[in-house]
């Protein structure tokens, strides 16, 4: 029989399982869930007014971001892709610094000191094995902190997702790879990647365990997850993870997903929506009610519009610039450059 993932949290907000969390941590996710769509959605709506240079939608894989990441301490690692910015935003990456990324400010890329999130990766798959080193190199400095990566199912198709997963299962590093299967890899389906009954069974290929888990379901990606953080930081290894679920939106903003995809397909996920469930769930437990709903979307609704009115307002950076963030201390031939810029532009040449 075809592998079942594992679902703990159905549709309708009914349990099949006693969740890993309580009530009040529930509501707390349900909230990032929250603020990643109106985030999702902000942000379209910005590339659409040419605000910002391109944008990935994430709608529908809220859960899969969300339910993994808040199983990491503050100093764990996290390396992920274009499409995570709801997972790199809880685990302390800004709003203010992905807008300004996707503007094409590349100070946005500048993590805030203490939050070890790197800039989101745009070469697909690259990034996997930085992940690796990074959790390789505390181990070699003897902590316990672990590095998680994202990436979608067109990067299994990468020679660096077999690159990284061979590493890290023959060195034992501390990496848990989150592979979010949307579908589709652009217009790729899945079915095209792999003959393979999941992508999770080539972990069995590097030696480390592979888990196949609803990527809709809230519950069952922080069970997996957390299980699998706990065992990377007692020193056991790796993890595959894919969290089955679907790119509700197209590629980028410069997609048209009707080209290559079926509306029914899309119709029968978005009743699967991660955010519905939980909410249903917290409803059934008297935990939701329309009003909170409205106050936590005004709330986070907030913060979102005031970190795109900071983005909008930093000044662009100057020609000179480019000389002060390359060096700690400045070598003299830069600034010999920076003298003759200077007096070109007194000259009116430059």
């Amino acid at each position: 029989m075809p592998r079942e993932p594992l679902q703990i949290l159905a549709p309708d907000g009914t349990i099949t399982a006693e969740p890993p969390i309580g009530i009040d941590e529930t509501r707390r996710l349900y909230r990032a869930m929250v603020a990643g769509r109106l985030y999702d959605r902000k942000c379209t709506a910005l590339q659409k007014q040419g605000r910002l240079a391109t944008y990935a939608p994430f709608q529908g894989q809220e859960a899969a971001q969300i339910g993994a990441a808040a199983v990491l301490r503050p100093e764990d690692w996290m390396v992920a892709t274009y499409r995570d910015a709801a997972a790199m935003w809880l685990q302390g990456y800004p709003w203010l610094n992905l807008i300004l990324g996707r503007t094409g400010d590349e100070r946005g890329g500048q993590a805030p000191d203490g939050v070890n999130v790197l800039p989101p990766s745009i070469t697909v798959g690259a990034h996997m094995i930085h992940a690796v080193g990074l959790a390789w190199g505390e181990r070699l400095q003897g902590r316990d902190r672990v590095a998680m990566t994202f990436f979608g199912d067109g990067a299994t198709s990468e020679g660096d997702f077999h690159e990284a997963m061979n590493f890290a299962a023959v060195y034992g590093t501390a990496t848990v790879f989150i592979c979010q299967n949307n579908g589709w890899a652009i217009s790729l389906p899945r079915e095209r990647q792999t003959v393979a009954e999941t992508i999770a069974d080539k972990a069995v290929g590097y030696g480390m365990p592979g888990e196949y888990v609803d990527g809709n379901d809230l519950f069952a990606m922080y069970a997996v997850a957390a299980a699998a953080v706990d065992r990377a930081r007692r020193g056991e290894g790796p993890t595959l993870i894919e969290a089955l679920t679907y790119r509700v939106g197209p590629h980028t903003t410069a997609d048209d997903p009707g080209r290559y995809r079926n509306q029914a397909e899309a119709d029968a996920w978005a009743a699967r929506d991660p955010l519905e469930r939980v909410r249903r769930y917290l409803e059934k437990e008297g935990a939701w009610d329309a009003a909170w709903q409205e106050a936590i979307e005004a709330d986070e609704g907030d913060l979102i519009e005031a970190a795109v009115a900071e983005a909008e307002a930093i000044a662009e950076p100057g020609v000179a610039d480019v000389f002060d963030f390359m060096f700690a201390d400045r070598p003299s031939h830069l600034d010999h450059q920076i003298e003759l810029l200077q007096r070109d532009r007194g000259a009116g040449r430059a």
